[in-house]
């Protein structure tokens, strides 16, 4: 078992070979440019980005793990205008929100989703809750209905969740070395636990995702880049974004032309990127690609698709190779390790 642990650890290093010999297909700073810097001291470890689906130029984020059911509205100069509590939440482990439009209404919709596990199946189901954005920006305590799930194919660690404002359905992406896009039930139901299906791959290691407000396309955030696909699970394009410390969060613009994108610590700077042109949201998808294909392979990352392997490496630095790189040697010596004591 060792000999085959180190060809393992050969063929990492060789694959993080090819990541350095690809340029990303845009350099990190085209176009980009920093849009605020979050202002409020309680804001330290952002890791969900929404924009007001209702209230111009209102942002939305929350805090990881370790905190209290609350989320913040912002101004576009990272001021707190509010901060909001959340009644019958939990937050065991935020790690992701999204901003719709109730069709019926018009009224906001803010999503949170408590579905971080470190531990990859500890807890027996997640959970996502509801809640309607208030229609007066101040502080205030709001009502959530909250949504079991639980994966068909067993427990993971997720980071990201995309709801589809043509159709309504939610989706959570996995934080994987081999990441899934799950989607949820077309109606989601608070008496029983709802259960979450694979439909399409995600890139490794996603930290956050969001649908484009037209529902054209989608979008998926890793540590290190971002990758756009169209509905059907066809990947569009791949962007780089700027570096930072922990990137966490995306989200597209109210007018669908750029994304923005967070990390976490405090005073924590949120980046506008904006997207290339076939990306953009006057593109039209098929009335019938509405919904990520099955089975479909678009951010899989194969040795037998170069052009596959080379999303992932998508705006990587020499520093993110090395860091990848150190903890994937960790791991394998850790099985090395294991195997050899358990001869």
């Amino acid at each position: 078992m060792g000999d085959v642990v180190f060809r393992a650890l050969g063929a990492v290093v060789a694959a993080a070979c090819v990541l350095l010999a690809f340029p990303a297909q845009a350099t990190a700073d085209d176009g980009q440019k920093r849009l605020f810097t979050f202002k409020d001291p309680r804001i330290t470890e952002s890791s969900g980005l929404a924009v007001s689906p209702t209230h111009d130029g209102v942002y939305y984020t929350h805090n990881d793990s370790s905190a209290a059911p609350t989320f913040y509205a912002v101004d576009g100069k990272g001021r707190t205008m509010a901060t909001f509590q959340v009644r019958g939440a939990q937050a065991r482990d935020w790690e992701a929100m999204a901003a719709t439009k109730d069709p019926a209404t018009g009224r906001g919709v803010l999503w949170f989703a408590d579905i971080g596990d470190n531990l990859d199946g500890a807890w027996p189901d997640v959970s996502i809750y509801r809640v309607m954005e208030p229609q007066t920006l101040e502080d205030a305590t709001l009502p959530a209905t909250r949504y079991r799930f639980r994966y068909a194919d067993g427990g993971r660690n997720a980071e990201g969740i995309m709801i589809n404002p043509r159709t309504g359905r939610l989706y959570v992406v996995s934080k994987e070395f081999a990441g899934s896009v799950y989607a949820a039930p077309k109606k989601l139901r608070t008496d029983k636990t709802n259960i979450l299906r694979k439909v399409a791959s995600a890139p490794l290691m996603a930290t956050d995702a969001a649908y484009a407000p037209d529902g054209s396309s989608y979008v998926i955030r890793t540590y290190f880049s971002a990758t756009l696909y169209r509905p059907s699970g066809e990947m569009i394009s791949r962007v780089s974004m700027p570096e930072l410390k922990q990137a966490e969060s995306i989200a597209y613009t109210a007018d669908g032309k750029a994304l923005l994108t967070g990390t976490e610590g405090p005073r924590s700077p949120v980046y506008r990127v904006p997207l290339p042109d076939n990306a953009r949201s006057s593109t039209t998808p098929s009335p019938t690609s509405s919904t990520p294909t099955k089975n479909t392979t678009p951010a899989s990352h194969t040795a037998a698709d170069p052009g596959q392997t080379r999303a992932a490496g998508t705006g990587l630095t020499a520093k993110n190779i090395l860091i990848w790189l150190a903890a994937a040697a960790t791991a394998l010596g850790t099985i090395t390790f294991i195997a050899r004591r358990t001869r």
